[in-house]
């Protein structure tokens, strides 16, 4: 394990940070990583029902085809078959035996010295999650609701109350990172120093690419982006030990936790939680995107949740479903296997395109439709199996207050004429990147 060196200039520059130029890191980081995951303007959902139809078992690499770069750090023409239907993409997500994830350890693990959660498996992944989990419960998540709300209506919505307009994702961009940073042990009186954190962990997610030239350039914007997180999460870790910290943040629980019978060393945490950082806030912003736009598009189903705000939960579920952030999970097979037919050669990889499984007209009925009132079913919107996503109580608590907190101080909340409506598009981390507004 490679342990970074930080120096005193390098752990204090993100003191020195201006809030225009935090802003606007943030900003371009956001579509950078938007741009880079786009891939062809088709119709996604399209193409995946007719291949659910012709050919649910495909060799090939589906979303290579479609322009959309791996965290793998695999060539596109690597060996990969591509899985479109519920049942086998369920059956490869929840056997982590013969589906394995390590593989990712060589592309977007390669950023974090191979310490990263989404690429471990067997015990490691199992030690490393019951590391981590206990500050991502409901029950931990439910008691950040009260406060977050409070912020969230405190120094975003109110301020924008008066104006009668707005881009909701001025707001979108900015709530789940001063949510999951907070839970993570960040200092909660420093909004532009986690701004830049947030603007450089996003700049990693641009370090896959589709070609060497742009893979190159990418790859050296995202080392340096990794060294100033490492720099700026080491320091804080640093300082949380020093003062004994015994909080219920993540870095808190770290600092008393131990691995194999020992305590974790600063250079553990900071790489830890600078791992986790880039999906911190990416997938909640996008969906937030994704589920203003399906129900301002809705007016009276807005009316509805608006006036019974027990159907909240069920409106992000759906969200999720409908429209997911991640449209695929790549897996490894561990050994010869056969699925649908098809031969799967050992080392192979497996792509399992979720967002088609969660439109499979066999598991969910009028699949095609946005539907908050269909019969609960898993859907693989944060993932499946041993390596669910692990935020996820979090980010449905982020979601569930951000749109209960608009619903209360924005009245008659429509789309704003003057404007295109917003589209969700993105063959990979699908989302809307404007949904702007009115009220009265």
């Amino acid at each position: 394990m490679t342990h970074v060196q930080t120096t005193e200039a390098q752990t204090d520059r993100a003191q020195e940070i201006e809030p225009q130029a935090a802003g606007a890191a943030l900003i371009n980081a956001f579509a950078k990583v938007s741009d880079n995951y786009r891939g062809a303007e088709v119709d996604f959902y399209r193409i995946c029902r007719e291949f659910r139809e012709d050919s649910p078992v495909m060799q090939g690499n589906f979303a290579a085809s479609l322009g959309v770069p791996n965290n793998a750090g695999l060539d596109a023409s690597f060996p990969t078959v591509s899985l479109f239907k519920y049942k086998e993409v369920m059956a490869v997500l929840r056997d982590a035996s013969n589906f394995t994830s390590g593989f990712i350890s060589e592309g977007l693990g390669s950023f974090f010295d191979g310490l990263i959660i989404i690429a471990m498996d067997g015990e490691e992944h199992k030690k490393t999650r019951a590391l981590l989990q206990p500050v991502f419960t409901p029950e931990t998540a439910n008691r950040w609701r009260l406060k977050l709300d409070g912020v969230m209506r405190q120094e975003s919505l109110l301020p924008m109350v008066a104006a009668k307009k707005a881009d909701l994702m001025e707001f979108g961009l900015h709530f789940p990172i001063r949510a999951i940073y907070a839970i993570m042990g960040f200092p909660d009186d420093q909004p532009e120093q986690i701004r830049q954190y947030a603007a450089w962990a996003r700049a990693i997610l641009a370090g896959p690419q589709v070609g060497p030239e742009k893979q190159q350039a990418a790859r050296q914007a995202a080392m340096e982006a990794i060294k100033a997180l490492y720099d700026a999460v080491f320091k804080i870790v640093a300082e949380r030990r020093a003062a004994n910290g015994d909080g219920d943040d993540l870095i808190s629980r770290l600092l008393r936790s131990e691995l194999d019978g020992r305590k974790l060393d600063d250079h553990e945490i900071t790489t830890f939680v600078r791992s986790l950082l880039p999906a911190a806030g990416e997938t909640t912003t996008r969906t937030f995107s994704s589920m203003m736009t399906l129900l301002l598009e809705r007016p009276q189903l807005l009316d509805r949740v608006r006036n019974d705000r027990s159907l909240v939960a069920k409106v992000i579920d759906e969200t999720v479903r409908y429209e997911p952030v991640a449209t695929f999970k790549v897996r490894q097979a561990a050994k010869d296997l056969e699925i649908g037919g098809v031969a799967i050669p050992c080392g192979s990889m497996v792509q399992c395109i979720t967002a088609s499984a969660s439109r499979d007209a066999e598991v969910f009925e009028n699949a095609d439709t946005f539907d908050i009132d269909r019969k609960p079913k898993p859907s693989f919107g944060f993932g499946f199996g041993p390596h669910m996503c692990i935020g996820q109580f979090v980010a449905k608590m982020e979601l569930s207050v951000a749109l209960n907190a608009i619903l209360d101080l924005f009245p008659n909340l429509r789309l704003d004429p003057q404007y295109a409506p917003p589209v969700i598009r993105g063959i990979m981390l699908r989302g809307a990147s404007s949904v702007r507004v009115i009220w009265d």
